[in-house]
């Protein structure tokens, strides 16, 4: 079984804030600086900084919530609608071979950040996991943050122009 590392994100762990990082990214005036892609009523698209692989993504909801049963229809819709519109963006943009897709609910689950929902978006290549995370404790991030955040903008926003 094919293993994907990610031990640069103990900084993450070890050293985690006491505030809600995704309600601290929304107060934000510059979005672009906390590199939050979308944002529509209901729910935002935020690149993550501790990223499994290029272009790792969470969506999340507006409202601070922890648990998937608390999300009303109208938020349920508006996650799906984002996580869709990344996925298109992502496509066009840095053609992965596939995604992975989930949420961690609860500690015991692996979520880092427990009372702020968040669904993780992660683009898959074939091949994409080696032997530097294993060997040397290091991820080969190929991109660096702001250059992927302008590729997947510029992909979200030709959805907006179709």
């Amino acid at each position: 079984m094919d293993k994907l590392w990610a031990p640069w994100r103990m900084e993450y762990i070890r050293n985690p804030n006491k505030e809600c990082f995704l309600c601290a990214a929304l107060r934000s005036k510059i979005p672009e600086e906390v590199f939050i892609l979308e944002k529509m009523e209901l729910g935002f698209t935020i690149m993550n900084r501790y990223p499994y692989n290029n272009g790792h993504l969470l969506i999340a909801p507006i409202r601070h919530i922890g648990s998937v049963e608390l999300l009303n229809d109208d938020e349920i819709v508006c996650i799906h609608r984002l996580l869709t519109r990344a996925i298109i963006a992502i496509n066009q943009t840095m053609r992965p071979d596939g995604f992975n897709i989930g949420i961690n609910q609860g500690r015991v689950a692996g979520a880092g950040l427990v009372d702020h929902l968040h669904y993780h978006l992660v683009p898959r290549w074939l091949g994409d996991t080696n032997f530097m995370p294993v060997l040397t404790d290091t991820k080969v991030i190929s991109e660096d943050l702001n250059k992927t955040y302008k590729q997947i903008k510029q992909g979200l926003e030709k959805l907006d122009n179709l």
